[in-house]
């Protein structure tokens, strides 16, 4: 079994049955829907999809504090490294890594990837998502913010994910009617939806997504903040 956390947003805290903790995405400051009081125990591995603050807001001080092995494309690997962030291991699409227990695939997505920083955009590379394949051969595909795309049929022939964590607030990325679209090129049984009610503007909701795949074999998976579950 795999504990999995949900952190507000798009952040998340997985934990293997080893004890190998992965976060993805870390933004706790300043993050509206972060749970008040909560902090993370342990790190080791720390996945990021793109450079916008609301994914990469806290990598640094994280990676600093628990020296995780930390993943993402190659110019926000070597932006983390200009921040005196160790041990990164940069990849791109297509690849695949072991990160400890944890075997990890790029996958595209369709959204933008710009790192402010001090004011000034620096180049962030192009936005992804990540397939995690599990010891235990189960896989799950984490989408970041995207847009539907048809690739995401490649993703299912490829991997076959049984989980899909996909955003559906709209307005940065699709909202539920795109995200149920992709459960059926994903063909997953369970979606967990993240990405909406930040703000005002991110108005999907996991009912609206679980109305448009109803009878599908669907199962939308409405996680509560800060509450850890199984799977």
């Amino acid at each position: 079994m795999t504990g999995i956390t949900w952190l507000g947003h798009g952040t998340f805290e997985l934990v293997l049955e080893s004890g190998q903790t992965v976060v993805i995405d870390p933004w706790t400051s300043g993050n509206p829907s972060f749970p008040a009081g909560r902090d993370f125990e342990r790190i080791d591995t720390l996945l990021i999809t793109h450079g916008h603050f609301d994914h990469i807001q806290d990598a640094v001080p994280l990676a600093k504090r628990f020296r995780p092995q930390v993943i993402s494309n190659f110019e926000i690997c070597t932006w983390l490294e200009s921040k005196g962030v160790e041990n990164t291991s940069a990849m791109n699409k297509g690849g695949t890594q072991q990160a400890g227990a944890l075997k990890v695939t790029m996958t595209d997505a369709k959204h933008s990837s710009g790192i402010l920083d001090d004011g000034k955009f620096v180049y962030g590379g192009e936005p992804a998502g990540f397939v995690l394949h599990f010891p235990d051969g189960r896989r799950a595909y984490f989408a970041g913010d995207t847009a539907v795309f048809s690739d995401m049929a490649l993703i299912a022939e490829l991997y076959q994910p049984e989980l899909a964590f996909l955003p559906i607030g709209d307005h940065f990325t699709m909202g539920p009617q795109q995200a149920a679209l992709a459960c059926r090129l994903l063909k997953v049984r369970t979606v967990i939806p993240m990405h909406y009610g930040t703000f005002p503007v991110l108005a999907g909701r996991p009912a609206e997504l679980a109305a448009l795949v109803e009878g599908a074999g669907v199962r939308v998976w409405e996680l509560e903040i800060g509450k850890r579950v199984e799977w």
